[in-house]
């Protein structure tokens, strides 16, 4: 699951019209994160962005997977799907795929318990 510094990079690229993110090493991956939340991950230089059951079809349409991982010999889904590659491509078309993630990960952190939110107030 190793992250090249050039994708990186590319990443911060992508994400300046959206806002400042937060790259962080996590899992053997890479955590993105945006005001509070994590937008994405990425994994052996692939960006999967945070999905939820408002937005889960919108990726699907283009086709695109979610991310798995293998767990006591058995395939887990988590809730992000890979980037559409034409959006990588460019940081304007890349920018309502940003908002939809991280508009997907307040919706998220907002049906967790007081005390496990993690969003920052803005």
């Amino acid at each position: 699951m190793a992250t090249s510094p050039e994708f990186v990079s590319h990443l911060e690229d992508l994400f300046a019209p959206f806002g400042a993110v937060e790259i962080k090493r996590m899992f053997g991956g890479v955590g993105v994160f945006h005001g509070g939340v994590m937008v994405g991950l990425v994994s052996d230089d692939v960006l999967f962005l945070k999905v939820d059951e408002e937005t889960r079809a919108r990726f699907e349409a283009k086709g695109m997977e979610p991310f798995t991982y293998t767990m006591k010999g058995k395939p887990m889904e988590m809730s992000y799907f890979q980037a559409p590659p034409d959006a990588m491509e460019d940081p304007a078309e890349f920018e309502p795929w940003a908002r939809t993630a991280y508009e997907a990960a307040l919706r998220t952190d907002a049906r967790k318990p007081p005390k496990q939110r993690k969003a920052k107030k803005t």
